[in-house]
């Protein structure tokens, strides 16, 4: 019988690795950078790197965000780029908020350098803005079960008036 408890306790525990392994992934250094050169390289624009600077700010930020969980700005001053998401009802990933940002490609008009009428495209833009080739993230889980918080900053900044991401 301790044989198959044993048995049990294993199965159990590598079941556990697995679940844990499966909440990091998406969540590394790397996946926000893959997710962003693919978002980039759609468009003809080079990928970005990920900077410990930038990240210590967004980390900062987010656990700032972690006690209300508000879908709010930092205040930059301009010397970075940012993006920022809230979800809630499962544990959001970095690239879930990437893909967020980019899905926003489709209310954006390269053309008319313009979101489409009451859209919001300027996560997308920033996602995609050729000048901008670092990035840091960082994302907590927020208190009282409120949600998650992911944000990602960039440097150099981007979203100039007037100016095309790429």
């Amino acid at each position: 019988m301790s044989g198959n408890k044993s048995v049990a306790f294993g199965f159990a525990f590598v079941v556990a690795l697995t679940m844990i392994n499966a909440c990091l992934a998406q969540n590394s250094a790397q996946d926000y950078v893959n997710a962003h050169k693919k978002a980039r390289s759609a468009v003809g624009v080079g990928g970005v790197t990920w900077d410990s600077t930038l990240q210590a700010y967004a980390q900062n930020y987010a656990n700032q965000r972690k006690g209300d969980c508000k879908l709010q700005h930092s205040n930059t001053n301009g010397k970075y780029g940012e993006n920022i998401f809230k979800g809630s009802g499962k544990d959001y990933s970095g690239v879930d908020a990437v893909n967020s940002w980019v899905a926003e490609k489709q209310y954006y008009n390269y053309n008319s350098n313009s979101c489409a009428s009451g859209k919001v495209c300027g996560h997308y833009t920033q996602v995609v803005w050729r000048s901008s080739t670092k990035i840091g993230c960082a994302k907590v889980v927020c208190n009282n079960n409120a949600g998650i918080f992911i944000t990602c900053n960039y440097s150099p900044p981007g979203n100039y008036a007037g100016q095309k991401p790429y």
